[in-house]
């Protein structure tokens, strides 16, 4: 099964559920235009998680879906957390990026830990950085770079 985009999520502001959108624009080295968290002056421009990792808070009983962890990009059919750092891969026709960081440290504890005592962004989401920039949109295939 190919690797493709499920949602697409961004947030006027930190702190606030992201909401889904059909496209975005990435740019280069800053992130996804509208978004929040994107930046010129940090590795975490624009963060993935995965649907299957999802599919584990669903088990533990929560009703979430793709951008309840704040997610920017929701994914399917890759296993985003075991990509080592460094590694690129390709969003849609145009869009390449790099993962900089697995997993986050939580500071607080978020409304998802204190409804099932567990959270899997910090664990699960990764986090890159836009080498080139572009549009994406729902659908589009996500693929690893091979050197």
């Amino acid at each position: 099964m190919n690797a493709s985009i499920i949602s697409i999520n961004i947030s006027a502001k930190k702190g606030e559920r992201k909401k889904a959108v059909a496209e975005a624009v990435l740019r280069e080295n800053y992130g996804i235009e509208s978004d929040a968290h994107a930046s010129e002056t940090w590795h975490r421009q624009v963060s993935l998680l995965a649907l299957e990792s999802i599919d584990k808070m669903r088990a533990k009983g929560l009703k979430v879906g793709p951008g309840d962890f704040a997610e920017n990009i929701t994914t399917q059919g890759i296993t985003l957390p075991t990509l080592p750092v460094g590694t690129k891969m390709t969003i849609g026709k145009d869009v390449e990026v790099e993962v900089t960081q697995i997993g986050k440290l939580c500071h607080a504890r978020c409304a998802i830990y204190e409804q099932a005592g567990d959270c899997v962004m910090p664990r699960e989401g990764i986090f890159v950085k836009v080498l080139k920039g572009g549009t994406i949109k729902t659908g589009d295939e996500v693929r690893l770079i091979r050197d």
